[in-house]
């Protein structure tokens, strides 16, 4: 999905263009080089945000079993070229959902922020039910207290 007509800043585009491609292959293994060092990923049934490499990683590969037919519809930027919002809609144990993902990056074109909201709240519950039963044991690595994994 391109930003074609919209002014995000061309680090950003290139970032965003591997964000999809990675996201075909579930492949957030490969998220390193996109992501800033000051990576917080704020989730929309946690309160918390989870910061680091390693929380991000995990959450993003885990919702990627979770979803069923996910896909992006529209893409938006912002004015100042430093932020992005993708609308997606996806079905979870057959309820059906519709959120964003809302990016923003920095000057190198990383992403600083990542922050998802999903409605409607019976969606909502499936999905946090969903990701609770398989991240139930990685509270260390999402609040950023596990012994950080050497590159």
């Amino acid at each position: 999905m391109e930003v074609d007509d919209q002014p995000l800043s061309d680090a950003a585009r290139r970032t965003l263009a591997t964000w999809h491609r990675l996201l075909e292959r579930n492949a957030m293994e490969e998220l390193d080089p996109l992501l800033s060092d000051r990576i917080v990923f704020r989730s929309p049934v946690a309160h918390t945000p989870y910061p680091g490499r390693d929380a991000i990683k995990l959450v993003l590969k885990t919702v990627n079993t979770v979803f069923q037919n996910f896909r992006y519809h529209r893409t938006f930027a912002s004015t100042d070229g430093s932020s992005v919002v993708l609308e997606f809609s996806a079905e979870v144990d057959g309820k059906a959902l519709k959120g964003i993902d809302m990016l923003r990056f920095d000057e190198e074109g990383r992403i600083v922020e990542f922050e998802v909201m999903v409605r409607p709240m019976s969606g909502l519950q499936a999905l946090g039910a969903a990701m609770g039963e398989r991240l139930g044991a990685a509270r260390e690595t999402l609040t950023g207290k596990a012994p950080r994994a050497k590159p």
